[in-house]
C-alpha cells in the first residue's frame, strides 16, 4: 500500500495576530475539503504584537497534531524560518506561503493536483502567466515586480515564470537541498531557490494564482528592497 501524503504548511509569522485565525482557518477549510492529510507549523519570530499568543489559541481549538509552533526568539529572516520549520516537518510534501493573507489557500489543492501530474520536484504559484494576477498593487508596484520579473528571465533563464512569489509545494527532501544551497536573504531568497532548483536539474510546475496585497499590516516592499533584489539579481548571476 502507498504512503499516503502529508502536506506540511510552513507559516512564518511578524506581527500576523489579525491575519493569523483567518489564514488558519482557511487552511483547516482548504485541507479538511480535499481530504489532504496536513499540518500547519507556525514559525513566530518574537513578534511583538501577540501573534503567538492568538496561535496557541488557535493551537487549542484546532489540536496540536495539526496546529504546531515553533516560534523563534527574534527576527531572523526567511531562509532560516524554511530551516527551522523543516526539521519539525513531519509530511513528505512542505508548502510555503505568507500569513498575511496575500495567498489564499484554496489554490494549495490545484498545487497538489498540479504535482501529481508529472511527480513535479515543486509546483509554484505564477502571478504571471494563464490567468494568475495581482489585486491592490498600484502601478508603480506592478510595474517594478514586472520588470524585476522580467530582467531575471532575461538574464538567468529559469524555466518558471514567477520568480520572487513565495506560495510553492515542495517534496521535502527537495525543499531541504534547496534551502541549505541557497544565500541570499529576504526578497531575492525566493528567486535563488528556483534558480538553485533548475541548476540541480529538479523539475517545476507552476499554477496561475491570484496574489491579494495585505489587508492589515505593512507591505514590506520598499525602495532598499528593489536595491536588494538589485543586488541579490547580480550575484545569482555571477554564481549560476
Amino acid at each position: 500500500m502507498e504512503r499516503r501524503n502529508k502536506y506540511s504548511v510552513l507559516l512564518p509569522t511578524y506581527n500576523e495576530k489579525d491575519n493569523l485565525p483567518i489564514i488558519i482557518w482557511l487552511l483547516v477549510k482548504a485541507f479538511t475539503e480535499s481530504g489532504d492529510d496536513f499540518e500547519i507549523i507556525i514559525i513566530d519570530d518574537g513578534s511583538p504584537d501577540g501573534t503567538l499568543d492568538v496561535a496557541k489559541q488557535l493551537q487549542t481549538i484546532y489540536g496540536d497534531k495539526k496546529i504546531v509552533l515553533r516560534p523563534r526568539e527574534k527576527k531572523l529572516g526567511l531562509g532560516t524560518a524554511y530551516i527551522h520549520g523543516i526539521k519539525h516537518a513531519t509530511g513528505n510534501f512542505v508548502v510555503i506561503m505568507d500569513a498575511d493573507l496575500s495567498h489564499h489557500p484554496k489554490f494549495i489543492k490545484e498545487f497538489i493536483g498540479k504535482q501529481k501530474e508529472k511527480d513535479y520536484d515543486l509546483v509554484s504559484g505564477t502571478r504571471y502567466s494563464g490567468n494568475g494576477g495581482v489585486y491592490g498593487w498600484d502601478l508603480k508596484r506592478k510595474i517594478i515586480s514586472r520588470g524585476a520579473n522580467y530582467v531575471t528571465q532575461v538574464l538567468l533563464r529559469p524555466g518558471a515564470s514567477d520568480l520572487t512569489g513565495s506560495f510553492r509545494l515542495y517534496k521535502k527532501e527537495v525543499l531541504e537541498k534547496l534551502v541549505q544551497s541557497c544565500k541570499s536573504k529576504g526578497y531575492v531568497f525566493q528567486m535563488e531557490m528556483i534558480i538553485r532548483a533548475r541548476q540541480f536539474g529538479f523539475t517545476i510546475g507552476e499554477v496561475p494564482i491570484s496574489f491579494v496585497d495585505r489587508v492589515y499590516g505593512e507591505s514590506k516592499l520598499g525602495g532598499n528592497e528593489i536595491f536588494q533584489f538589485a543586488k541579490g539579481l547580480l550575484y545569482l548571476f555571477a554564481t549560476t
